[in-house]
């Protein structure tokens, strides 16, 4: 019982919304009987599909690329072919494009190759061979990047799109070569690979004990001027928004692959595991300057994606230990400004109860 009072102590008093709310005023509402034959509307309101069909809206046509793989036993290469695209869209005035590839072995971005521009084409043929050293045993690890341009001689060369094959054992074993085509995914920038983290998630509720264990990272980008970096893991604890408290790992020096299997412990209480999520921040120690985010993941109730799905598998398994690979993602301008709430809310050390009601 002694064991959530600080917990509770920063909790409002109040907490009925899970989803985040910056606003200032926080107005209780009292909830009124209802007579029998008296309609409330709210139950009857139907899950929108605006976001779905704005979504595929934004799924613009990019056309297709073909390329081909083959790995070189003898001198342990990975041979990439880029022979043509079909279907490009135009981004010059006269109805064309003057298109060239990227292509990228990630998460190795330091060594990169480069098609030949064809000029005034939609449908490019390039027919052009390029070689990765890397060991077979390390293929598992690597990801292809292949990034589509517009050439302009007069102003910043225009993305078209890319394609990442996540599995380069996908298509065949390498062995020969194979002809394979992809759609172009529309973007506007090149993807930066961060890296991904595994960690466990296991709750006693019982105890009301949430354990959070980081087991290890693989493929971090490289922060230093040595291609490497020091990193380390930060863990904090988020209430309707606001940081109620944070902890973190011990540092690991020179490594973009570090391996900590060190527990973080939280006292939550059951009633309020729904009001709760986790930021997982990957950081880059600097002795000297300031610590540099790397990437960050986020689990719980009102995540997204594989977010939500292991903070649910964790509740369904109680006392079990549930461990998933989680990407890193860069940190949005949201969660800048919420660092800037959270440094507010730490000067303060309390997490701030909602105004009332205003008096009649």
């Amino acid at each position: 019982m002694h064991r959530h009072i600080s917990f509770k102590r920063h909790l409002p008093r109040q907490m009925h919304v899970s989803s985040v709310d910056y606003g200032t005023d926080a107005v209780e509402v009292t909830e009124q009987p209802t007579s029998i034959g008296r309609i409330k509307p709210e139950l009857y309101k139907q899950k929108s599909v605006d976001s779905e069909d704005t979504k595929k809206e934004d799924e613009k046509s990019c056309g297709k690329i073909n390329f081909s793989l083959k790995y070189d036993y003898e001198n342990e290469t990975l041979i990439v072919r880029i022979l043509k695209a079909f279907d490009l869209p135009a981004k010059d005035f006269c109805g064309s494009s003057d298109p060239y590839v990227k292509i990228y072995l990630l998460p190795d971005r330091k060594r990169k190759f480069q098609t030949r521009v064809h000029r005034k084409t939609l449908n490019p043929t390039f027919d052009e061979s390029f070689h990765f050293p890397v060991p077979y045993e390390d293929l598992t690890d690597r990801k292809l990047h292949l990034s589509v341009f517009d050439f302009d001689r007069f102003s910043r060369h225009d993305m078209i799109g890319e394609v990442i094959l996540d599995n380069l054992f996908e298509a065949s074993d390498l062995s020969r070569e194979t002809s394979i085509w992809r759609d172009i995914q529309y973007a506007t920038s090149e993807s930066v690979d961060l890296g991904e983290i595994m960690f466990s998630l296991c709750y006693l509720p019982t105890a009301g004990r949430l354990t959070l264990t980081v087991i290890k990272c693989r493929n971090l980008k490289a922060m230093d001027i040595t291609g490497y970096s020091d990193p380390y893991v930060k863990v904090s604890l988020l209430c309707d928004g606001r940081r109620l408290k944070k902890k973190k790992t011990t540092i690991k020096k020179n490594t973009l692959n570090p391996t900590y299997n060190e527990a973080i412990i939280f006292d939550i209480p059951p009633e309020n595991m729904d009001q709760v999520s986790l930021l997982i921040s990957v950081m880059d120690y600097d002795r000297v300057g300031h610590n540099e985010i790397i990437g960050v993941c986020r689990v719980g109730n009102n995540a997204e994606g594989l977010g939500r799905d292991h903070w649910n598998e964790m509740l369904a398994y109680p006392r079990k230990p549930i461990a998933h690979w989680h990407s890193l993602t860069e940190v949005k301008r949201s969660f800048k400004e919420w660092q800037g709430r959270a440094a507010s809310f730490d000067s303060q050390g309390s997490c701030p109860s909602p105004k009332p009601p205003p008096t009649p």
